[in-house]
């Protein structure tokens, strides 16, 4: 697997990292696109929790286009937290840290955080809010569209989507990406 070449340079990196780390989990083209897009509104810091190799923290900084504006990333497995940092080594704006997505916290309130739907149940949107400043943006990726309400998946309620798309503190919309795809954007209010 490599990657298309119509990827910014920094994508086509993560994504040869990811080939040589055997890791096939990362983030689509549909959702970085998106992520590069948000990233290019925004100044700050911006946060990814669970960093895989790199291929998300990638698109958010192609889309990165204020000096003042930084990403953090936290990645719980050390090999795969390595292997995302050796792509951003040479850039300032860019810190992968080998730690769990809760050291974070210290570093809030977020303009932009991306996060998978598949996050440990402690990933509530409780914890959440209150790391994102007003205006903000989480993106949460990985949810199967779903066409009624509440929210299936996989036989039962989405209670994280459902959370995510009702909580008073979010303006919050569900995005098909793909016909197979799709990701919850939420504003902080």
């Amino acid at each position: 697997m490599s990657a298309p070449p119509d990827l910014p340079e920094i994508v086509s990196r993560a994504f040869d990292v990811s080939r040589r780390a055997g890791y096939v989990s990362f983030c689509r083209n549909e959702t970085g696109r998106l992520l590069a897009t948000l990233a290019a509104t925004r100044g700050g810091t911006m946060a990814e929790f669970g960093t895989g190799t790199g291929v998300g923290t990638a698109w958010l900084r192609s889309g990165v286009r204020r000096d003042d504006a930084r990403i953090l990333s936290a990645e719980l497995d050390q090999l795969l937290a390595g292997a995302a940092a050796e792509i951003f080594a040479d850039d300032p704006q860019v810190q992968v840290l080998a730690a769990d997505w809760s050291i974070l916290s210290d570093h809030a309130p977020f303009s932009l955080l991306f996060l998978d739907s598949g996050i440990p149940s402690e990933v509530t949107v409780d914890r959440i809010a209150d790391l994102v400043e007003p205006g903000g943006i989480v993106v949460l990726d990985d949810f199967v569209p779903c066409e009624m309400w509440p929210p299936i998946s996989n036989g039962r309620v989405d209670t994280l989507r459902e959370e995510w798309l009702t909580d008073e503190r979010f303006t919050a919309v569900e995005l098909m990406i793909a016909s197979d795809a799709s990701v919850v954007v939420a504003t902080r209010r």
